[in-house]
């Protein structure tokens, strides 16, 4: 019993601490990020309007779809990383 309860307790413990980091340091360069995204999306989107560049969208559909994370591997460090994620946007 103590085999099973001891690397759930761990990866619960794990998951939590974890996805609090992350959440906390995400939500802190998000601003930066988001400020750099759209001057490159305003800048990108004013070149192809002005017809400087040419912009193949069904490519960048294509090539922007293979960065969606598809599966989680271990639902109790999944679950528990999603939750601290959460408290670490609230509180950063």
């Amino acid at each position: 019993m103590n085999q099973i309860v001891t690397p759930f307790i761990y990866q619960i413990g794990t998951g939590v601490a974890s996805g609090f980091l992350v959440g906390y340091v995400i939500k802190k360069i998000l601003k930066i990020l988001m400020i750099v995204l759209g001057v490159s999306f305003i800048a990108v989107s004013y070149l192809g309007l002005s017809e400087i560049i040419n912009i193949n969208y069904e490519k960048l559909a294509s090539a922007t779809s293979g960065f969606l994370l598809t599966t989680m591997v271990g639902l109790p460090f999944a679950s528990t990383f999603l939750a601290g994620f959460g408290l670490g946007i609230l509180k950063g």
